[in-house]
């Protein structure tokens, strides 16, 4: 009996081991399907142009390596003028979303008026709404308005998100009732409640909402590439892609790599500093109670 058992225990152990063997095998080769186009993007950008057009098979290493792609991107086409843009443009986008989505996520989450509960759900109702449909009546209305070619053009329709507010009030919905009521006691206005108590307690959700929309803000390509056809305006999406068209991008493959490389390189550096708060922020937001 005691042999029988043990031989079970070591058949389990065996299957287990070659289970785990199969499930890491797989993950290394999906995540090297992941990697690899940007370890192609990396070793292409320290490529010259020379040799990368000697090359007859594509090389996956660098064997001269030079940073004079890098200094062209700079020198001979506007992309300081292209990350500035973007700059101005998330950071501002960024920071009037938090104004409009904090309270309006605390009015949802603590204040009570009627028809609140009917109200958020036409709000959330918003989210079935087509992104091409809302594009077109914003394109419309910033034309009318003459905001084309313009940061205010830019900013003011990406300046609010339904599920940027959703995240926020679920989350604000976990603090205790308790401490909102105590708050109110103690003579504590709405106003002071959120800024000092609520923003503090939710904070994790908070730069998770921050950091998110900064990413969407620099990836942002659609609305920018329709809204704006001058070049003092370009972003680094659409600006890429202008590169690209003009017959910079597609001549010289190494530069136009170098461009991304160097666009890219922000948003890893700020994921890989924040990945830490941004998964504490989405399951703090997912969960409630």
């Amino acid at each position: 009996m005691i042999s029988n058992t043990s031989s079970v225990r070591e058949s389990l152990k065996r299957r287990d081991i070659i289970f785990n063997i199969f499930v890491y095998t797989l993950l290394v080769i999906f995540a090297l399907i992941v990697i690899f186009p940007f370890w192609w993007m990396i070793i292409t950008s320290f490529k010259s142009y020379g040799d990368y057009n000697a090359e007859v098979v594509p090389t996956l290493i660098a064997v001269s390596p030079t940073v004079e792609n890098f200094i062209k991107v700079f020198t001979d086409v506007p992309l300081a003028r292209y990350i500035l843009n973007t700059v101005i443009y998330s950071v501002s986008t960024t920071a009037l979303m938090l104004v409009i989505s904090i309270p309006a996520a605390f009015a949802f989450a603590r204040l009570d008026f009627r028809g609140k509960d009917i109200l958020f759900t036409l709000f959330l109702a918003l989210m079935m709404i087509p992104s091409e449909l809302v594009i077109i009546t914003n394109f419309v209305t910033v034309t009318e308005l003459n905001l084309r070619n313009t940061f205010t053009g830019l900013i003011l329709p990406s300046a609010s998100s339904v599920f940027y507010v959703y995240l926020l009030k679920e989350s604000f919905s976990a603090v205790p009732n308790e401490l909102y009521l105590a708050a109110k006691v103690d003579g504590t206005s709405d106003l002071k409640f959120m800024l000092k108590v609520m923003t503090p307690v939710c904070k994790p959700t908070v730069i998770t909402v921050t950091l998110l929309k900064l990413i969407e803000c620099w990836n942002a390509y659609v609305w920018p590439r329709l809204i704006t056809d001058e070049e003092t305006h370009f972003l680094v999406s659409n600006g890429i892609q202008q590169l690209r068209e003009s017959g910079f991008g597609r001549e010289n493959v190494p530069a136009m790599m170098a461009a991304v490389v160097v666009i890219s390189v922000p948003l890893i550096l700020l994921f890989l500093i924040f990945r830490g708060r941004i998964m504490e922020g989405v399951a703090r937001g997912g969960s409630k109670g």
